[in-house]
């Protein structure tokens, strides 16, 4: 019983979970009059393009997030709480409903967006029936309060195995392809729209009945147009046929452009304003190409006060690897942080020599990005990291450039720590783990961002049968002959590693913020010297081999499959040290204080610039070769060994993860402040408390909050058909 208790429990989010707000008043304030309408308006750009990912994630999280909308736009949620006691839910019980709300918008949907794995109300499904029954929205309207119960109720609480996470096919939920797509579909749909130059970035796949006994495929991009060009193609050697079709979250895409054109307006340059041009170009039409064009304007604004990126852009959620989520933010920059990893930035040319593969397979000319820390305003999209490297066109990144941010605001608050939290750590190490986890994190996400993702070279043969290297003379290190594998025409990282590429190029990322940490030039830059240096060393080599061991959480083992593309990285990182012997890393099971499985995890600093460089250094240099050949078949192999969990050989690693999954803490939630215009911009800003982010949530569509509602439950009722 306590067995099901303990992994049942991971689909609930705990009534103490960790909310915070997002402390930007500093950085608003300072803004002039004109930058905070640019940021009002691209502000409203991001949380209208926000709410697909509502549709991107599950068939019941729009209807879900109206019928939260609907309650707490009536009745705020001290008062709702009148009605939730008259309906029999205890003071435990609502608390845990106001969570599950904060959760689904923080989220945006009923899937964790670090994990994947579905969440339910804490609370019985008939008491929350009962609440929304005595609510003002149901005594107002209680037929259509019904029919959106009704149509969503279901699958609000069911916890089937398919349900329990995303996933395609029988692995699990996707709205990225129909119910009836398998791994076959996606990988015949990539075939194709490689074969047509088409990126799969703003698409989704909808797999329709067979005509004349060929599999018929309708390709759909984002776009506010739905009419015009659509065309047939039809894929000889496979015998199917494929229509690309435009108007996915048409509404939608609409509000994006629309409010795109405002804030052009208000733009500081003339890079700032072509970039938008360029955008509400890509999500009116669905081009991917415009919003490449975009982002070569947005790369060339260096420096900007208030910087921005909006659009589909990381693939982490579509099972396949190739569909970007939307994702739209919004920040002013931190310009002492900033001095911090503009100097990293200078100093990366003399750094990137020091990566252990040879200079062949580093980009021929390493063009100096923009690396600026930022305090975020707004952040639409399911979830907000700590650093992002973008844009995640590869031919824009290896030839022109791409840009790197730190959000300082959010690590501020994300990584805060208390002490009777610390799971896993010897006690001699939890007080300087408190002490310089901060530190220590700043230094990885900086080295992680630029020269984790800014380094490597993809070896090219285009279209004209032109090399980007010296086929003749370039040699792979590992082997020491020809290379004899590259990438071809429009093929691309992503579309060829596919389902591996997220989580195997976080952990190249994440291998090289490991062995350039050890660099003390890097330490310098951020301000660590002598004893404190060492300090941040040894607790950003401990934090990655702790935080591979809680990456277990994210396994599943009915299906083999990992849910986190940082935690799967960090895992394999963990393989890789504990591989490396000699005492550099010790993980023990053991029994808590409290009588129930524990584990301890220790790291030899003695050890760490010895045996733990080598690792590094061995597995990184493999990593890019791999990567720069295209060599997906010696990419698997590796990379899916490494990510393998069972319970044989000298660590038990699936017994381990029940104990992860028994001491897990849930990870925070962030409340976001609002912008409005009365004459001049202003901040709104919001407790952080389940509450507040209910009610920052309620205020942001305020003025069209009902014709919003419609079209997001009309774009998911077209749909509905497609999941069965």
């Amino acid at each position: 019983i306590l067995l099901f208790t303990m992994v049942d429990s991971q689909y609930f989010l705990p009534n103490d979970i960790g909310i915070s707000a997002l402390d930007c008043t500093e950085a608003f304030r300072l803004l002039s009059p004109r930058e905070k309408l640019y940021a009002h308006y691209l502000s409203r750009s991001a949380w209208y393009g926000g709410l697909a990912v509502l549709l991107q994630t599950s068939p019941e999280s729009a209807s879900i997030f109206v019928l939260l909308q609907r309650l707490f736009r009536k009745q705020p949620a001290a008062q709702l709480e009148s009605m939730a006691t008259a309906a029999g839910l205890s003071p435990e019980e609502y608390q845990a409903f106001l969570v599950y709300a904060a959760g689904l918008y923080a989220n945006m949907g009923n899937y964790k967006s670090f994990g994947d794995t579905k969440f339910i109300p804490n609370l019985p499904k008939e008491k929350l029936k009962a609440l929304v029954w005595q609510s003002q929205a149901f005594q107002d309207s209680p037929s259509e309060m019904e029919a959106l119960w009704d149509s969503c109720s279901t699958l609000l609480f069911s916890l089937e195995d398919q349900q329990k996470q995303l996933g395609l096919g029988d692995k699990g939920v996707t709205t990225y392809f129909s119910g009836n797509c398998c791994l076959e579909d996606a990988e015949l749909a990539q075939k194709f729209l490689d074969s047509k130059n088409l990126s799969a970035y703003n698409t989704r796949l909808f797999k329709n009945k067979s005509e004349e006994g060929k599999a018929s495929y309708e390709v759909r991009l984002a776009s506010a147009v739905q009419k015009g060009e659509s065309a047939m193609s039809y894929l000889k050697s496979y015998d199917c046929v494929f229509m690309v079709s435009r108007g996915d979250y048409a509404y939608l895409m609409k509000k994006v452009s629309e409010n795109l054109e405002k804030a052009k307006n208000h733009a500081a340059n003339e890079n700032q304003k072509r970039m938008l041009e360029e955008y509400a170009q890509s999500f009116t039409f669905g081009s991917i190409e415009a919003h490449k064009e975009g982002s070569r304007f947005w790369i060339k604004d260096k420096g900007p006060i208030v910087e921005s990126y909006i659009g589909f852009i990381e693939s982490y959620r579509d099972p396949f690897g190739s569909r970007g989520e939307f994702e739209g933010f919004v920040a002013v920059v931190n310009k002492a942080m900033s001095e911090r990893f503009a100097k990293l930035v200078s100093s990366a040319e003399v750094l990137l020599p020091e990566l252990p593969w040879p200079k062949d397979f580093e980009k021929d000319r390493f063009l100096l990005p923009d690396f600026t820390s930022l305090d975020v305003l707004t952040f639409a999209g399911s979830g907000i990291p700590a650093g992002i490297n973008i844009p995640n066109y590869d031919d824009i990144r290896q030839s022109e450039g791409f840009k790197n941010v730190s959000l300082g605001n959010v690590l501020a608050v994300a990584y805060a720590t208390q002490k009777d939290k610390l799971t896993f750590l010897d006690e001699e190490d939890k007080d300087m783990y408190i002490k310089w986890k901060g530190p220590s994190f700043e230094v990885q996400v900086g080295l992680h961002e630029l020269l984790g993702h800014g380094s490597g070279k993809l070896f090219v043969q285009d279209e004209k049968g032109n090399f980007n290297f010296e086929q003749d003379n370039v040699r792979n290190p590992e082997t020491g002959e020809q290379i004899t594998t590259w990438y071809k025409g429009n093929e691309t990282w992503d579309s060829k590693f596919s389902t591996i590429s997220c989580s195997y190029e976080e952990c190249r990322a994440e291998c090289v913020g490991l062995y350039l940490c050890l660099n003390k030039h890097v330490l310098s830059i951020f301000g660590h010297e002598d004893e404190d240096a060492k300090e941040v060393v040894y607790i950003n080599w401990l934090n990655m081999v702790r935080a591979g061991l809680l990456g277990l959480e994210f396994f599943t083992p009915e299906s083999k499959s990992w849910r986190q593309a940082h935690m799967q990285a960090r895992f394999v990182i963990l393989r890789v040290l504990l591989e490396a012997g000699e005492g550099l890393v010790n993980l023990k099971e053991s029994t808590g204080k409290d009588g129930r499985p524990d584990a301890l995890i220790t790291l030899d600093r003695s050890k760490v610039h010895t045996v733990g460089k080598a690792a590094i250094e061995r597995f990184l240099c493999k990593l890019q070769v791999i990567k720069s050949t295209a060599d997906v078949e010696g990419g698997r192999a590796l990379y899916e060994g490494y990510s393998a969990v069972s319970d044989t050989g000298s660590h038990n690693f699936l017994r381990l993860r029940e104990t992860v999954l028994l001491r897990k803490e849930a990870r925070k939630m962030f409340v976001q402040a609002n912008t409005r215009v009365k004459g001049h911009v202003e901040l709104v800003e919001y407790e952080g408390s389940a509450a507040g982010l209910i009610r920052s949530f309620t205020e942001r569509f305020a003025d069209d909050a009902e014709e919003v509602e419609a079209h997001l439950l009309e774009l998911n009722k077209r749909d509905a058909p497609c999941w069965c």
